[in-house]
């Protein structure tokens, strides 16, 4: 893993953005190259061209998830995927080297090698999503501790990193039982730094269930950490590895001491910038779409087209947002709060289609800039869930530490939560952004938001 701005990401991932924008500029400036006879003269004529489609390319690949492990993704899943990222980048790389010169006799020729090009580079990114990276390239991993703690740590490696390789399991002085399977214990032939050492470790994660006196052997841990290899607590293994801070492992502790929770003055300054030109954007070019929207919603069935909610903002205060109605309008006719449920048949058909594409969210865009939200955050809750939700979750208060969002880092990676158990996963990732959220995650969340919208992940 690789930090980022306070964010983590997949050296994999990383190698593979840039070797696919490295690759369509090459291949762009030698399409043209070939027709001028010369790659020299292609830059000036095509350069503006040839970066226009690589960014494109670039951020199509990664909305689309394109740069993530798709192996739990069924085959037919991914086909479709790529089915509807040709759909955008054939046109986009043909319109694009449309608008080269009239002069330029070979425009056409120039065109179709693009989109031969670009099908051919997401063909082979939606391949090698699919593919298993070979062990002489996966980063080595022990881990410390053979209980519960370590069951969880080798069941999320396994599962989330594909270029993650255990090596083994070693159990802690005070672990008597263990709950890893035994056959991948590892055992206790010299120290932990001869142990690394004679099996090429690169990262060690510590995941001690029992931590009485003794169980620590820290000296060690220092040793190996000195000699090269990584060591990390099992807070910061959930952190870098699934982009979450798990509140059943958190210490107050680690917040406090650790790094993070950056809200300076600039930081708050530029954010603040960047929701209201990116709010104001938004607004005007889905004018025409809340329009269609809002008639639909009248013309379906009686009541208003949007409908207002009170939620909990920064520091806990309650303010006020529209949303277009996607229910009936008796939904909570008792005035009891109730979740959203799958397959909720207080949902219009209207409603069904909003909701999947997130477009009865999109008059919190006013709220951004009103200044109640920001355009990335952690999304706003109703006060009676939030009493319960604070009575029930450790640490869910800091949620409201920073603006609730209209899409946010939990909303691109967990479904939908219904149940204070979902609550919780969401909570994770939610304290995950206020830790460390900057302008570029913030980036990050809206490329994926992208993809969540397209795909309707974890809309009801």
């Amino acid at each position: 893993m690789i930090r980022i701005f306070n964010h983590y990401v997949h050296g994999a991932a990383l190698r593979g953005m840039l070797f696919d924008l490295g690759l369509v500029l090459m291949v762009a400036l030698f399409a043209v190259g070939m027709q001028v006879n010369s790659v020299d003269q292609a830059l000036p004529l095509a350069g503006t061209h040839v970066v226009s489609l690589a960014a494109c390319v670039f951020f199509i690949n990664s909305a689309s998830g394109l740069y993530e492990s798709a192996q739990t993704v069924t085959p037919a899943r991914s086909v479709t995927r790529v089915i509807l990222v040709l759909l955008v980048a054939l046109p986009l790389a043909y319109s694009i080297f449309g608008l080269l010169p009239a002069s330029f006799t070979h425009r056409h020729t120039v065109q179709l090698s693009m989109m031969a090009g670009v099908a051919a580079l997401i063909t082979r990114r939606a391949y090698l999503s699919h593919s298993s990276a070979a062990a002489a390239g996966r980063t080595r991993i022990m881990i410390f501790g053979a209980g519960p703690a370590a069951l969880v740590v080798g069941n999320t490696l396994k599962a989330a990193d594909p270029n993650a390789l255990i090596v083994g399991y070693v159990a802690g002085p005070n672990e008597r039982e263990p709950a890893v399977p035994l056959g991948e214990i590892l055992a206790h032939e010299g120290t932990l730094p001869d142990i690394a050492r004679r099996l090429g470790v690169a990262e060690i994660v510590v995941a001690l269930t029992e931590r009485r006196s003794g169980s620590m052997p820290l000296r060690q841990l220092l040793d190996c950490k000195a000699s090269g290899t990584k060591v990390y607590d099992l807070n910061t293994h959930f952190e870098k590895t699934l982009g979450q801070i798990r509140v059943d492992y958190l210490s107050a502790s680690w917040l406090i001491f650790g790094d993070g929770f950056n809200q300076g003055a600039w930081r708050t300054a530029v954010k603040r910038v960047f929701d209201i030109f990116c709010a104001s954007l938004l607004i005007l070019l889905s004018a025409p779409i809340m329009a269609v929207a809002a008639v639909c919603i009248k013309f379906e069935s009686r009541g208003p087209a949007l409908y207002r909610q009170q939620r909990v903002g920064q520091n806990g205060q309650p303010f006020s947002i529209a949303k277009f109605r996607s229910m009936r309008t008796d939904a909570e006719k008792d005035g009891k709060p109730v979740w959203a449920a799958a397959n909720d048949n207080r949902v219009t058909r209207v409603g069904a289609i909003i909701r999947r594409l997130r477009i009865d969210e999109l008059p919190q865009l006013f709220n951004v800039l009103r200044g109640d939200m920001s355009l990335v955050g952690p999304r706003p809750e109703r006060p009676y869930f939030v009493d319960q939700l604070t009575q029930e979750i450790p640490f869910y208060a800091l949620r409201h530490s920073v603006k609730p969002g209209v899409t946010g880092w939990a909303q691109v990676r967990y479904a939908y939560g219904a149940t204070i158990e979902e609550s919780q996963e969401k909570l994770q990732f939610d304290l995950y952004y206020v830790k460390n959220h900057t302008l570029f995650l913030d980036l990050v969340v809206l490329m994926e938001t992208v993809g969540v919208v397209l795909t309707g992940k974890g809309a009801r």
